[in-house]
């Protein structure tokens, strides 16, 4: 199965009972080594790769010396924060021997129910990728309770793929796949190749446990397919435990593949496209033209500035003459959109007193639209 061939974008989950070795509650160095060479394979035909990585629990409470037992939420949360360190350095040093540079990112459900967070997030995530950096996504269990959790990888991996606009999602799991059973309890369990649609008979399917060291179990995974598709991104789970998993599965390991609807890009659009507009840019004729051609807005091609908006929220882009073309998500709110409109983007620390973006609205959150009573989106 060419699960990964002609993949732009890349999200892998590796959960902690790949990373950590059982018996010892160390790193399973070998393993990581392993999954470095496939990740520079990847990098090297030019896709874009982020691993949404557990274990900094796991190996924080080794250092400790916090033994097996169940731990105390501040117990959890200490050995999270030196695990975090000795995580970082292990994938910064296998990434490091391919020439990769690596950035930790530590997140938690918050930043993704914030727009201004999450905007924040997308932001650093795109720029790291832009610089050819492998970023290293974690739940901040440091900080994180129960009210900002994601509680599980799997869902956070799904997130982050929707946040970066990744085509493809891996989770490396302790099953290859999603079966009609379990297939521990039933030897009859049947595992699926594809699953083009996840209906409610899939879900039903799905059963909760999870391995010694993990917290995800199938119905996770389900709920992370269905995140991860409706934003136009494949998804497949397939047994990691093997060395060089990537490649492993792209050399035909059995996996199960949740189709994608859509593709990202055109997922994205359609969602923006779909949002209710909180006001209004009325465009000079200059910025129109640009627009139509694939463009970002700049602050010198708005004339005046309509409604009340905050950062990160929709807004429709209209023509001089009153023609709506379109919806963005502006970088600015309403007030600071009002300051900087027909002035230049080097002009905009002078006017605001802080460095802002260059671009009021960029390209890849507009949704230029024909006829939007319709719903059709030109992309």
């Amino acid at each position: 199965m060419a699960a990964l061939s002609g993949a732009r974008r890349i999200v892998v989950k590796i959960g902690s009972a790949l990373l950590v070795d059982r018996a010892t509650g160390r790193l399973n160095a070998r393993w990581l080594a392993s999954l470095a060479d496939d990740v520079a394979m990847l990098r090297a035909r030019g896709a874009d790769v982020v691993l949404v990585s557990s274990g900094s629990i796991a190996l924080g409470r080794a250092e400790l010396g916090l033994g097996t037992g169940a731990l105390a939420l501040e117990q959890s949360q200490a050995a999270a924060a030196v695990g975090q360190i000795v995580l970082a350095a292990a994938y910064g040093k296998v990434l490091g021997d391919h020439g990769i540079t690596v950035a930790q990112v530590l997140v938690t459900l918050e930043d993704s129910a914030d727009r201004r967070r999450y905007l924040n997030s997308r932001a650093t995530l795109e720029q790291l990728l832009s610089l050819g950096v492998v970023p290293i996504v974690n739940e901040n269990d440091t900080v994180a309770t129960d009210e900002i959790r994601y509680g599980d990888n799997d869902r956070l991996a799904a997130q982050v793929a929707v946040t970066v606009g990744a085509d493809r999602l891996v989770l490396l799991s302790d099953v290859d796949g999603l079966y009609t059973a379990n297939p521990q309890q039933d030897p009859a369990a049947r595992r699926f190749d594809r699953v083009a649609r996840i209906t409610p008979e899939i879900e039903a399917m799905a059963g909760d446990a999870g391995s010694g060291l993990s917290k995800g179990g199938m119905k996770t995974k389900i709920l992370a397919a269905k995140t991860a598709t409706a934003a136009g991104c494949a998804m497949v789970i397939t047994l990691g435990s093997p060395l060089n998993p990537l490649k492993t599965l792209e050399d035909g390991a059995p996996a199960t593949m949740f189709d994608a609807i859509g593709d990202p890009r055109t997922a994205r659009k359609g969602w923006i496209g779909a949002m209710k507009p909180q006001g209004r840019l009325v465009l000079d004729a200059g910025a129109a033209t640009a627009l139509g051609q694939g463009k970002s807005l700049l602050p010198a091609g708005v004339a005046q500035v309509l409604g009340a908006f905050g950062r990160g929220e929709p807004v429709e882009l209209v023509a001089p003459d009153g023609r709506v073309l379109g919806h963005g998500l502006t970088r600015y709110t309403a007030a600071e959109a009002r300051a900087i409109a027909g002035h230049r983007s080097t002009e905009i620390e002078e006017i605001l007193g802080y460095p802002g973006r260059a671009a009021l609205v960029h390209r890849d959150d507009m949704a230029m639209l024909t006829l939007i009573e319709e719903g059709k989106v030109e992309i």
